[in-house]
């Protein structure tokens, strides 16, 4: 085992951008980058940028435990979606074959279901392992804090009143379905709810409210959860997000600002301007005075 170092830094890598720029930025500052990169997930260009790239299994939890420690990091950091869909599937666990470690912190989620499977409730256990063996998760942003987006409008289209009383009134909702921990994410129009965002995450959730609103027109605001844990599960929106938007029919994206993660500004805001979209970045008192807009 190599002695603990605080220049060595583990990376979980999930699905998107994120992990991408995370890794650079690691890379940038110094930091000896051990990538962990979920099999099915992880994009392979991370073993390009990082000092070292392990593929691992999602339910292997000791695999990946071991691998850090034996490496004496004792930090890590985790970036990227995973699709908790498959948790679901039938026959997942014979599928992902759980190691012993990844059994016994989830027994109580999936065996005794004497736990909740919220996503807070999953990604903690996945944290709390990690800690029990000397390896300790710091929030993504701590390293790139420039990727949270700050207030202001990111398009050069600006909202219309009518869209803003709906940001104002699907605001609550969302911090609402972030308390429960059910999702990020609401789309709304004329202030009814077209799509409310679960497990299938934000892109299913607009691509829904495209199909049952084939006119559009319609707005999505996208929130961290009140009891948000910045170490994992941060809102995060980049240039597929806008595709996705588009392509179903959207037409405003209101972000929370300073709680979101803005994966490649620059390009998001050149594409909202080529369709026509409006992206906002707005905090709970600014949703407050939309509210009261005439």
């Amino acid at each position: 085992m190599v002695r603990d170092d605080p220049n060595r830094i583990g990376l979980v890598a999930g699905w998107g951008r994120f992990p991408i720029v995370l890794a650079e930025t690691l890379r940038a500052q110094g930091y000896h980058v051990t990538c962990l990169g979920i099999k099915g997930h992880a994009d392979p260009v991370l073993a390009e940028i990082c000092d070292e790239f392990v593929p691992v299994g999602i339910a292997k939890l000791g695999r990946q435990i071991r691998l850090l420690r034996n490496r004496g990091v004792t930090k890590a950091t985790m970036a990227g979606k995973l699709f908790k869909t498959i948790l679901f599937k039938r026959f997942a666990w014979l599928k992902h074959s759980p190691d012993w470690t990844c059994v016994r912190y989830f027994y109580p989620l999936f065996i005794t279901k004497t736990r909740t499977r919220t996503d807070d409730s999953l990604l903690l256990t996945v944290v709390q392992a990690y800690a029990d063996a000397g390896i300790c998760f710091a929030p993504a942003t701590d390293f790139a804090p420039e990727l949270l987006v700050k207030t202001g409008t990111l398009s050069q289209r600006k909202l219309t009143n009518y869209e803003a009383k709906d940001i104002s009134f699907a605001w609550d909702l969302a911090k609402e379905m972030g308390r429960m921990d059910i999702g990020q994410s609401v789309v709304v129009k004329g202030r009814a709810v077209l799509a409310v965002e679960a497990v299938e995450g934000t892109d299913e959730c607009i691509r829904r409210a495209g199909r049952l609103c084939p006119s559009g027109g319609f707005t999505i605001v996208k929130v961290a959860k009140p009891q948000q844990d910045m170490r994992f599960d941060v809102p995060t929106i980049g240039l597929g997000t806008l595709q996705t938007m588009h392509a179903a029919g959207g037409r405003v994206l209101a972000v929370e600002a300073d709680q979101t993660i803005l994966i490649d500004q620059q390009e998001v805001m050149n594409y909202a301007d080529q369709h026509g979209l409006t992206v906002v970045a707005i905090d709970a008192a600014e949703s407050q005075q939309m509210s009261r807009v005439a």
